[in-house]
């Protein structure tokens, strides 16, 4: 089978029927043509013979009322008939068009006075008008009636005059073979016209429908897309490449000049790198994004024409952000790291166990107080050990998850004071620590190992980044309605730079190399598996009576009653489910 067999856009041309060629514009044109023709021949016939007889030339009132007769009907046909094809053979149509001009023009050829005016060229019309609007078939045998009016007309002239008879006959059969000729040699070409029509109606279709194609496509690009000309004038943009270029005239100019920003001429001068050579170029350039800051893009050019080619110099840039290539390779980085936490997670395990069960039996023999205090810490540890590799099991989506889980509610002040103060214990950064709870003693949705590790997180970033100043570190709680109360951790460090806000709860993301990036990844989850929230915005906090701009961390849980637990948690369970010990 053929390419073209196999495409959307067939482009083989079938016959081109009668319905197609009624409804085509060309045919309609022909039509207009050859009725315009008719009524100013009429109006010339008419208006010849009016003349010869005004002059005295000529005496007969028959050919003025023939010729009358014929103008008017033109004008009837003119106005009256609609456009159509005269069809295979002898019709109404036929009669109505054809047949009035051959009646008319033999009438005026046998009825002349004597005034040697010769009709015969005027049959041309009809043959004409039968060929290209009717089929082979009806101009022959309109050419042939013809011909048959010829011979008569000489056989009438003949006897008449009773003269030679070769110059009468011959004269009439050297027309009919001419009228012949043109039926046959008109049909083929008005066939042969019809039929490119046709062809080029089809590829025009095909081509609009594949344009409209390639359009809807590069539309839906995530990737930029330019077509520039040599001299940098951008004549195309897809909407990814206008956003990617930052600028107010980018995004409602229909076309715009790479000169005419700054921050655009590494793109510009890709361009005509691309021109110049003839080859394609790929690079990683920066732009300037305006007040947006620098965007980073991967840049590969390609010329729409070889070089030196006739017309312009085309050349298709295309822009892909360097965040969504980086964003892959995370991608690929969080499925090997998730394979490999998996595998380590499982190896723990096993040790782990040996470990609580060696500390059980150690318990069992040792008497001493201060030796059972340590093996009751071993014990409280293993069992945390335990739960966190259960985490991580559940975060790597190979444990099973158990929709009706079992989820407590934990008094938010009291649990989170407890926190803070056993992390305060452990760590460096007491005097630095502000709590203030006294807005949260009300119950929420959450487990209270899991708000354990999501505060001592928040607080081990906090206390890397904050100042040696007192209250640089601040615990805050705050109830915000009937159904939610949030939990925020203020510090006094500086700013994020956009590119680590941008990316903060992503897996494996981290601006510290020493930072596995895998801490506020796991918190963002934690909260998700509870039905709260985390965010991070900057806000101010009061520090030694001053207004002070921080980083905060904020969580919002779910209010709940102070009862007990919930035997059944109402929400869509989720890969990130926690199963609580």
């Amino acid at each position: 089978m053929s390419t073209a067999d196999n495409s959307w856009f067939d482009p083989r041309i079938e016959s081109v029927s009668e319905d197609s060629f009624e409804d085509s514009h060309e045919m309609v044109r022909q039509w207009q043509g050859f009725m315009t023709a008719r009524l100013l021949l009429g109006l010339v016939l008419f208006a010849l013979q009016s003349s010869l007889y005004v002059t005295g030339t000529s005496h007969s009132q028959t050919l003025v009322a023939i010729c009358a007769a014929y103008f008017a009907s033109t004008v009837a046909s003119k106005l009256l008939v609609r456009p159509r094809p005269l069809g295979q053979s002898f019709n109404l149509v036929w009669g109505a068009l054809v047949g009035v001009d051959l009646l008319a023009f033999s009438a005026l050829q046998l009825l002349q006075d004597g005034n040697s005016v010769n009709y015969t060229p005027l049959f041309a019309l009809p043959i004409l008008l039968a060929s290209v609007l009717g089929s082979l078939r009806l101009a022959l045998g309109t050419a042939a009636g013809i011909t048959v009016l010829l011979l008569s007309g000489a056989l009438w002239s003949y006897l008449k005059s009773s003269g030679d008879a070769t110059s009468y006959f011959a004269q009439s059969a050297l027309s009919g073979m001419g009228y012949f000729a043109i039926a046959l040699l008109s049909n083929q070409l008005s066939t042969r016209l019809a039929n490119e029509g046709q062809r080029a109606r089809k590829s025009h279709l095909a081509a609009a429908i594949q344009r409209q194609v390639n359009e809807l496509v590069i539309e839906s690009l995530s990737d930029g897309v330019l077509i520039v000309d040599g001299w940098g004038c951008v004549r195309a943009a897809n909407p990814a490449a206008r956003q990617l270029l930052g600028s107010h005239r980018a995004m409602h100019a229909v076309v715009f000049d790479l000169r005419d920003e700054d921050g655009w001429y590494p793109l510009l001068h890709l361009t005509r790198m691309s021109t110049e050579t003839g080859r394609s170029h790929e690079e990683n350039v920066t732009i300037s994004h305006g007040d947006q800051g620098p965007m980073r893009l991967h840049v590969r050019t390609r010329l729409a024409a070889p070089r030196g080619a006739a017309g312009d110099n085309l050349c298709v840039l295309f822009l892909q952000d360097q965040r969504e290539l980086e964003a892959r390779l995370r991608t690929e980085k969080l499925a090997g790291m998730g394979r490999l936490s998996t595998a380590v997670a499982h190896e723990i395990r096993n040790p782990l166990a040996a470990i609580a069960q060696a500390n059980a039996l150690l318990d069992e023999d040792i008497k001493d107080p201060a030796l059972k205090k340590l093996t009751l810490m071993v014990s409280q540890n293993a069992k945390r050990l335990e739960k966190i590799v259960n985490d991580i099991l559940n975060v790597a989506r190979v444990q099973p998850q158990d929709q009706a889980q079992q989820t407590g509610t934990v008094e938010l002040g009291t649990t989170a004071q407890r926190i803070c103060n056993d992390w305060a214990t452990q760590s460096t950064c007491r005097q630095r620590l502000n709590v203030q709870l006294a807005d949260a003693h009300v119950h929420v949705r959450f487990d209270t190992e899991h708000l354990r590790r999501i505060l001592v997180n928040l607080l081990d970033n906090a206390c890397r980044y904050a100042s040696d100043q007192a209250d640089a570190i601040q615990v805050h709680a705050r109830v915000v309605d009937k159904e939610h109360t949030t939990l925020s951790v203020w510090s006094d460090g500086a700013p994020m730079d956009q590119s680590v806000e941008r990316h903060l709860f992503e897996p494996f993301f981290s601006s510290d190399s020493r930072s596995s990036g895998l801490g506020l990844y796991i918190c963002r989850e934690l909260c998700e598996g509870h039905d709260a929230a985390i965010i991070y915005q900057r806000n101010f906090r009061k520090t030694h009576g001053k207004s002070t701009e921080g980083n905060e961390f904020v969580i919002t849980f779910k209010r709940s009653p102070p009862h007990g637990v919930f035997s059944t948690v109402n929400r869509v369970a989720t890969p990130w489910h926690m199963h609580p010990n």
